[in-house]
């Protein structure tokens, strides 16, 4: 056997690394899934952009998803917590937030991925959430992937030295900024030209730091989709982490107001919720689950959510 090619990571895949790593390190992740009839809610969600000739205003299946995701969290605000933890001391602390930012992965043109925050999700018309993702798109068009990640990991790495973790501060300093593996930013000119460039116009460490909570759609990555992930990493401080997979068809058992079950042909759409056992129990979810429950069985909710 011979390698044929090395590859070595990019500052993407370093904090991508680091930050998973530091998950399976320090949180026992519980997993449940959760899978919805959304056969009617499907019929609805077509009637949502009726009549709209403009393509900057239509709203996505995966906007709708996440809104409803953000009902939920509200619903269940442990979920949407930080969590401050000391190992040695075995001390704790849930901090709750008022607002859902949503830390959503992204795949970019080039197959990286990378993870924008979008703020106050909780509070926002499906038409202004459109807006937000699509300027965020907009602007991720005109930023330097590595300039900004640098920044952001950067940023970590200081406030790792300021919480007393010197050693490995200083360890990240040196792997980042010598050797092979050095992170190439832009210099001279190149920066100048890069950071004149308006900050409404780009992203910043403030787009790409953490939310309260990570959604990640899978299933708009592999529409095809025919299996469910299982397992996904909690990013600390973040106590959750949610999978939108994709809408499958499948025989499900429907039950009739008389009480009557019948095998029918339904589309299904699978959620998988992991969450910090340090933090949360099955309990904590169950409001979550329960207010997608009521969500689905009555879709034409989604409407009152549009906006203008």
């Amino acid at each position: 056997m011979a390698i044929y090619k090395k590859e070595r990571f990019g500052i993407a895949r370093k904090i991508v690394s680091n930050m998973t790593a530091e998950s399976w390190e320090t949180i026992p992740h519980a997993v449940v899934s959760y899978e919805a009839d959304v056969t009617e809610f499907m019929k609805e969600y077509k009637k949502l952009n009726e009549g709209c000739t403009d393509k900057a205003k239509k709203i996505s299946i995966n906007t709708v998803v996440m809104k409803i995701i953000c009902e939920g969290l509200m619903a269940a605000p442990k979920m949407n917590c930080h969590l401050k933890f000391e190992r040695k001391l075995v001390r704790g602390k849930l901090l709750y937030h008022d607002r859902v930012n949503v830390s959503m992965p992204v795949v970019l043109p080039d197959g990286r991925m990378m993870t924008v925050n979008l703020r106050h999700m909780e509070s926002k018309s499906l038409l202004k959430m459109t807006e937000i993702i699509n300027d965020t798109m907009r602007r991720m068009q005109n930023t330097n992937m590595d300039e900004a990640m640098f920044e952001v990991s950067l940023d970590n790495t200081l406030k790792g030295l300021k919480k007393g973790k010197i050693k490995q501060a200083v360890l990240r300093l040196i792997g980042s900024k010598t050797g092979k593996h050095k992170v190439r930013t832009l210099k001279g000119d190149a920066k100048k030209k890069y950071y004149s460039i308006p900050e409404k116009d780009r992203l910043t460490k403030k787009d790409i730091e953490q939310g309260t909570v990570t959604i990640s759609n899978l299933g708009s990555i592999h529409r095809d989709q025919t299996g469910m992930c299982f397992l996904l990493e909690i990013i600390p401080p973040q106590v959750t982490a949610i999978a939108v997979n994709a809408v499958r068809k499948q025989p499900t058992v429907v039950t009739d107001e008389n009480g009557n079950d019948t095998i029918a042909i339904r589309e299904i759409l699978p959620l998988t919720i992991a969450f910090d056992h340090k933090a949360l129990d099955y309990c904590d979810v169950l409001p979550f689950m329960k207010r997608l429950d009521e969500i689905f069985a009555n879709p034409s909710v989604i409407h009152d959510w549009k906006g203008e």
